[in-house]
């Protein structure tokens, strides 16, 4: 590749980084407002996932670590209820898993992206798009589990714990966030088409 095409694909990759980074933040944003008891449902995973198939792990990374950047700064200002009860527990763990999550999730998507791609580039987004979601909650449920037990008792308000993560803190927010993922696919793998790219 000539030294002009190189620098056109790195400044069409840094177009493509900034929009796509603008729909991290403004999905997040609205989604935000929409919960399942304490929790948010995260509508931003899409973005994130199509930046790492087009363009590697380490973006697929860094925008899910811009997803966590956004969450952390709603639990902050108290905007996010959840996360602020969390925060006030454990400060700082709180903001390692609003950070950490979004960007495990958005590096193991991807990973799944590029080990399937080469067998079939729908499904390997398919399952690169369920991937985030299923990583971005287990994450958090396990933290729940781990670090934030007294919280998550309350939070059941008597009821099994158990059943409790199943049916109000993870079940319905995984549920649809997992559906939108699967839904939404197929326009990853048009964008992956329109752009030509062969990642």
């Amino acid at each position: 590749m000539n030294r002009i095409a190189k620098r056109h694909e790195q400044t069409r990759n840094m177009v493509l980084v900034a929009i796509l980074a603008a729909l991290v933040v403004v999905f997040q944003v609205v989604s935000t407002f929409i919960k399942i008891g304490p929790v948010s449902i995260t509508l931003t995973l899409i973005p994130v996932v199509l930046g790492g198939c087009l363009l590697g792990k380490k973006w697929g990374a860094v925008l899910g670590f811009l997803f966590g950047v956004v969450v952390t700064i709603f639990v902050l200002n108290g905007t996010d209820v959840g996360g602020y009860m969390l925060f006030q527990a454990n400060p700082a763990l709180t903001v390692l898993l609003c950070l950490g999550k979004g960007a495990a999730a958005g590096f193991a998507a991807t990973l799944v992206y590029e080990l399937l791609k080469n067998l079939n580039r729908t499904v390997a987004v398919t399952v690169a798009a369920m991937t985030a979601p299923v990583v971005n909650t287990g994450i958090f449920v396990l933290a729940m589990l781990l670090f934030y037990r007294d919280t998550l008792t309350a939070w059941a308000g008597g009821s099994d714990v158990a059943m409790y993560i199943l049916t109000g803190l993870a079940g319905w927010n995984f549920l649809v966030e997992f559906a939108v993922s699967a839904i939404l696919a197929p326009t990853v793998v048009a964008v992956l088409r329109v752009t030509g790219k062969k990642r």
